[in-house]
């Protein structure tokens, strides 16, 4: 059986749990939080979440579990369009949205977890980068009403979970980054209207107590 490794506050491991439900596959899940050797093992640089797949071998990354899910079982509500250059503009929107709107905005976890101010400096620099994805974004988005028209691909998905990070980045640094992207709120009041989002928020909000717990035990908060 698939094995889901990581914890249910993680918008990475949702990202990969929301695929699995998606394709309708049986699998477990292990909770962890990494930072053991016995994770690095199933996770080479220790990085949530992991997968353990059906044959027992041990994947990491959440776009490469994404893949894996995708090729493995490619008729099971299949995510990706079938023509080449429809599915590389899938991973373009994936890409962009990780690099250009989430990372930057991760910048921003620390000062939430402390309940610090970001540093002026360190606020100019995420809006510049969130600039230049907030105008991708508008470029190749169209949300009709999905990302990229009328079929929910993996950039539906991928997209939902980096506006986790995205909105604490927003309300830090005190830019709404959401709104400054053309029928983004609508989409994503959509896409929390289903039973499998319901399911995951529900399942981060569970974990949540435990995960502050674990942060505040290692850093000593």
């Amino acid at each position: 059986m698939i094995t889901l490794h990581g914890f249910a506050y993680s918008n990475y491991y949702n990202i990969v749990k929301h695929v699995l439900l998606h394709k309708g596959l049986t699998f477990e899940e292990d909770l962890q939080y990494g930072g053991t050797e016995a994770y690095v093992a199933i996770s080479p640089v220790g990085k949530i979440p992991s997968m353990t797949t059906e044959d027992g071998g041990y994947i990491s990354e959440s776009s490469v579990c994404c893949d894996y899910l995708e090729d493995a079982y490619p008729d099971a509500n299949p995510l990706y369009p079938v023509d080449p250059l429809a599915r590389a503009r899938v991973r373009q929107v994936m890409k962009v949205a990780e690099l250009y709107l989430e990372l930057p905005c991760r910048r921003t976890i620390p000062y939430e977890f402390t309940g610090s101010e970001v540093p002026d400096g360190l606020k100019r620099e995420i809006r510049e980068v969130a600039e230049r994805g907030i105008k991708a974004m508008n470029a190749m988005c169209v949300f009709e009403p999905y990302v990229l028209g009328s079929e929910m691909t993996m950039a539906d998905i991928y997209l939902r979970y980096v506006l986790k990070v995205v909105s604490v980045g927003s309300e830090k640094v005190g830019w709404d980054i959401i709104a400054q992207i053309d029928g983004l709120a609508e989409w994503r009041a959509m896409m929390a209207d289903s039973d499998i989002a319901r399911r995951i928020d529900a399942d981060e909000e569970a974990n949540g107590p435990g995960f502050f717990a674990h942060i505040k035990e290692r850093f000593g908060l």
